[in-house]
């Protein structure tokens, strides 16, 4: 079970953390990513990390310097620390999980098994 934590309303240029605990024992051999689904829209990739001992770190081109993911294990827990935020962060952002690697790709939904129900993230301008 994955749940997901942190959202709320920011101002444009502001910060937020999201959070994503997980439950079971197997939390450090999952990959681990974040998704955002903006309304009318489909759920996209925006970050991605690996299991540990591979914290290789994936991150859709809209985001890279502005967002960080990172793993806590000994807390089972995902982050995902977003900065210089703008009014097109606004989305339901989602954890996700799948164990080792994600079936087939790192940026695609399909390739997770396991998915919390979200928290909404809203940038005001």
């Amino acid at each position: 079970q994955l749940v997901e934590s942190g959202g709320g309303l920011v101002q444009a240029g502001g910060s937020l953390r999201l959070s994503c605990a997980a439950s079971g024992r197997a939390f450090n051999t999952c990959a681990l990513g974040w998704f955002r689904q903006a309304p009318g829209q489909e759920r996209k990739f925006v970050a991605a990390i690996g299991w540990t001992g591979n914290n290789s770190t994936y991150y859709t081109e809209s985001v890279k310097g502005r967002f960080t993911i990172s793993r806590d294990d000994a807390k089972n827990t995902v982050y995902l620390q977003m900065s210089a935020m703008k009014p097109e962060d606004t989305a339901v952002y989602s954890c996700a999980a799948n164990q080792w690697s994600p079936n087939g790709s790192w940026y695609a939904v399909a390739g997770y098994a396991f998915w919390g129900q979200g928290t909404q993230v809203t940038v005001s301008s």
